[in-house]
């Protein structure tokens, strides 16, 4: 009775880890750690989002956009002209200057059409094209993060999973050398023993590695220097089967997409593009105004206009680019939704199938595994079961956990994928 206490108080220590796994909440949100311990998904997303080099690179194409705004709504400059005519330093080497004829003249080109304003709308239109990017390329970005933060959730859960696997088999491996010293066990099923606490050493180095491998990913996304030992993320490791309908979230990516809204906003700006082509077919007068003075006192004004003759070019080229610019703007619209509704699609019926996995795995197979393991273990001491059952047993139950931690890995990366696909989280 007493190696079955020592089961079943392994068991309820495991049960006892995966409660407390599983339930762990975050700390608040965006809260710092004062103890500077383990960071929560809004830390390392706020990390992200101050220290990435893409989004960072990404933020300063929006401000360069915002800038040709400025150049766009530039007038004209005027012209200044000086000119000093009908200089002789011949006839009358000393008073070279006697017959000159000074005058000073201004000109401006005047754009008729409303050319400068439909050069602002195009270029604001184009900032907010950049700024949709932008915030496309941050959807995509943090996507990658999340995935790499699950990833290090999901490398901490096997960690665990294979260091209390492994424990516990001392434990059982400490209590069959006692038999084996008194008798109770040949040695070789001793020696199969021992051998079978490879296998468990080996998954607890491959989980330490795969740990550390994944939090240097999350660094790297980070551009953080922190040593990998002193670095760790928290957050919760479960899944919930609460999900909205298909229709409702095909209708949550219309709205959020960035990419389909840039699209969108590449039709309009094509539009205005069009217009301002038909506008830079129209001529555009040139004013000027001059005075000067006839030696040797009379002062003169005058005044002309130019105006261009728009006989063979009247950006006919431009217009008709323009207009098939907008129909192509039209096409990649409509290909960026079916996009928008085939990863919708996808990413739902990912999850959904991994989702049809866990319920069997958390209401019974992870249950049956450990009463199976606690079964043979206690029959194995007492002499009612074969060492290869008990073996099987062990294996079974490593495997099951394993499968389990990896299906809440899977499900939380595919609710990654679908908030990608809807254009903002639907599933926390």
């Amino acid at each position: 009775m007493q190696r079955w206490s020592k089961r079943v108080g392994a068991s309820v220590s495991l049960a006892a880890w995966l409660v407390a796994g599983l339930c762990a909440q975050p700390n608040p949100r965006g809260s710092p750690d004062p103890q500077g311990g383990p960071l929560t998904w809004q830390q390392v997303k706020d990390k992200f989002e101050a220290a990435n080099p893409s989004l960072r690179a990404g933020q300063l194409s929006v401000l360069e956009s915002k800038a040709q705004e400025i150049t766009a709504y530039l007038r004209p400059n005027p012209s200044f002209d000086v000119v000093l005519d009908q200089i002789d330093p011949f006839t009358t080497p000393l008073r070279p200057l006697s017959t000159a004829l000074p005058a000073i003249s201004f000109s401006y080109l005047h754009e008729r059409e409303h050319k400068r304003e439909l050069r602002l709308d195009s270029a604001r239109q184009g900032t907010g094209i950049a700024e949709s990017q932008q915030t496309d390329l941050e959807r995509t970005l943090l996507f990658s993060l999340r995935s790499a933060f699950v990833a290090t959730l999901q490398a901490k859960a096997l960690l665990a999973n294979a260091k209390d696997t492994l424990d516990n088999f001392d434990r059982e491996l400490a209590i069959n050398r006692d038999r084996f010293n008194a008798g109770d066990i040949a040695k070789v099923d001793l020696n199969r023993l021992i051998l079978q606490r490879v296998q468990f050493a080996t998954d607890f180095e491959n989980a330490t590695v795969g740990l550390r491998t994944a939090k240097i990913t999350l660094l790297m996304l980070l551009n953080e220097r922190t040593p990998v030992d002193r670095f760790d993320v928290t957050g919760t490791f479960d899944f919930s089967d609460s999900l909205l309908p298909l229709e409702e979230i095909h209708t949550v990516a219309l709205e959020a997409r960035p990419d389909l809204h840039a699209a969108r906003q590449a039709i309009l700006k094509a539009q205005t593009d069009h217009r301002l082509a038909i506008a830079n077919g129209s001529t555009d007068p040139t004013f000027g105004f001059d005075f000067g003075r006839n030696p040797p006192i009379q002062v003169y004004m005058g005044f002309d206009v130019s105006i261009p003759l728009r006989i063979f070019d009247r950006n006919q080229g431009e217009k008709e680019r323009t207009q098939l610019d907008i129909q192509h703007a039209q096409r990649q619209r409509d290909l960026v939704q079916s996009q928008v509704f085939s990863d919708v699609d996808s990413a739902y019926v990912t999850l959904m199938g991994t989702l049809s996995l866990l319920k069997p795995y958390k209401d019974t197979y992870l249950q049956t595994a450990t009463d199976v393991r606690d079964t043979m273990s206690f029959s194995y001491q007492h002499g009612q079961a074969a060492l290869v059952d008990y073996l099987e047993a062990e294996r079974d139950y490593r495997a099951t956990q394993v499968d389990y931690i990896n299906l809440v890995g899977s499900y939380l990366t595919a609710a990654g994928q679908l908030n990608l696909a809807a254009g903002r989280e639907v599933i926390q």
